[in-house]
């Protein structure tokens, strides 16, 4: 009997630790080769306004620098309106556009499909709670939307899509996993025109907020996000550190200008972005 304890409490363990690592584990980036494709030449452009119109009206920037959406606002005529849009990229050719209208399209697509989803299962705590299949932990690997003839999920878009193909840190600060401690869903579309100025904001919003980085004793803690995806951001706590100087605010340069490497990360918050959790973040 002791010995059946034992190897449970080891089988426990050891079960603990798959579903901790399963958890905070992050899919590579790994290119989708047929998405690979563009054309240099198009000047085909792709309508956001419909989105641009519904961030506009649901996400609501908070005096804690977090910005929330107000899911429970959403009336069936606004659903419907977020459908249409979602079905409208659907339905574009994206390998006919060019670079820029691709980059805006992916990002567009993923926040759209985010918000879709967890409006049909509002109210729900976490996104977490969404599951696409047995031992997963949210809805990142369920098929949500057919492109081009293949299915596609939110992990496709994000880490065989947008991480390969463009290579840019910035990509993080603009796809929202509607959680507290993701950084903040724009108030307005992405496209071509306003994306680099949209993904600096984005950067400047996040990495000068608590929730992304801290200094305290001349230690720096840092969001979870880096630990995930540190090889995005150069691989080392020096280029981390040297990311975070790009975009910090003079307060915030000088804390990290006698800073080398980072001392921890923290606890990344998976509270849902609702106008519910204004209180949720200290």
């Amino acid at each position: 009997m002791l010995h059946f304890k034992a190897g449970s409490s080891l089988i426990i363990a050891l079960l603990v630790l798959f579903f901790s690592s399963l958890v905070s584990a992050a899919p590579a980036s790994e290119l989708w080769g047929k998405w690979a494709s563009y054309d240099i030449n198009s000047n085909l452009t792709i309508d956001h306004s419909e989105w641009n119109d519904l961030t506009h009206r649901f996400v609501t920037p908070s005096k804690d620098g977090i910005n929330r959406l107000a899911y429970s606002k959403f009336q069936q005529g606004e659903k419907k309106q977020l459908q249409a849009y979602i079905l409208s990229l659907s339905k574009t050719p994206i390998r006919q556009y060019n670079r820029d209208e691709q980059k805006s399209y992916w990002i567009n697509l993923y926040n759209a499909v985010t918000i879709n989803l967890i409006l049909d299962n509002y109210p729900i705590a976490s996104i977490r709670e969404i599951e696409s299949g047995f031992f997963s932990f949210g809805p990142w690997d369920k098929e949500l939307i057919m492109v081009e003839g293949e299915k596609i999920s939110l992990n496709d878009i994000e880490h065989r899509i947008l991480r390969p193909i463009w290579k840019d840190p910035r990509i993080h600060y603009a796809v929202n996993c509607a959680s507290i401690g993701c950084p903040n869903l724009q108030s307005k579309a992405f496209t071509a025109e306003n994306a680099e100025a949209l993904l600096n904001l984005a950067a400047v919003e996040f990495i000068n907020h608590a929730r992304a980085v801290k200094v305290k004793n001349n230690k720096l803690r840092v969001s979870s996000i880096y630990n995930w995806y540190k090889v995005d951001f150069g691989g080392t706590d020096v280029s981390i550190i040297n990311h975070l100087r790009q975009y910090a605010k003079p307060e915030l340069a000088e804390q990290l200008s006698n800073i080398g490497s980072i001392d921890n990360d923290d606890h990344y918050n998976w509270s849902i972005n609702s106008l519910s959790s204004e209180k949720l973040f200290n």
